[in-house]
């Protein structure tokens, strides 16, 4: 196993992961190198391979709970302060919050379709069987929806995207968004 190779595919989603979870650009660069310096100083230590994503992604998880950590040390946070601590619907349902403005200016059909699906967590063949649409016709109506959305995040923010289609990096439009 080389590190380069394996840096060379992973590094974009570490890095988009890492963005998820900390919101300073410079700390993910930081936390990013500090993956890459465990990564190379432990990798003899996995010995199977299809094991090396699930490795780093929990080396990634443990940095960014250290970083944590030491930042809530001498100051007024809690444990339960700390996102690694909060139940994942909790951590989704903020997130969402972001979302919904995006989706409320859709079609009325498409954001309630989408609500439904994205936020609330409704199995598209749940909806499709609610609402007597045949599922392939609701996929595809998915679909055309989430490219609107899409459109409606690009009217706002630019995204660096990696080849997997995850999103690594984002800069706002000056005075382009009207969902923010």
């Amino acid at each position: 196993m080389n590190v380069e190779k394996i840096w060379s595919e992973y590094q974009a989603s570490l890095k988009a992961f890492l963005h998820r979870n900390v919101s300073d650009p410079d700390d993910v660069d930081d936390l990013l190198q500090e993956i890459l310096i465990k990564t190379y100083n432990n990798l003899s230590t996995v010995h199977d391979s299809k094991k090396i994503k699930s490795w780093l992604y929990q080396i990634a998880n443990n940095s960014i709970i250290d970083f944590y950590r030491q930042r809530a040390k001498g100051s007024d946070l809690t444990e339960n302060d700390l996102w690694y601590n909060k139940p994942e619907e909790e951590v989704q349902q903020q997130l969402s919050s972001c979302i919904v403005p995006f989706i409320s200016r859709l079609p009325k059909d498409d954001a309630a379709m989408l609500t439904a699906i994205e936020i609330d967590g409704v199995s598209q063949k749940e909806y499709a069987a609610m609402h007597d649409i045949k599922y392939s016709t609701l996929k595809s109506r998915v679909q055309k929806s989430r490219k609107q959305l899409h459109s409606l995040f690009d009217e706002c923010c630019e995204f660096s995207i990696d080849k997997y289609g995850n999103v690594i990096d984002y800069q706002a439009r000056k005075n382009s968004c009207s969902s923010c």
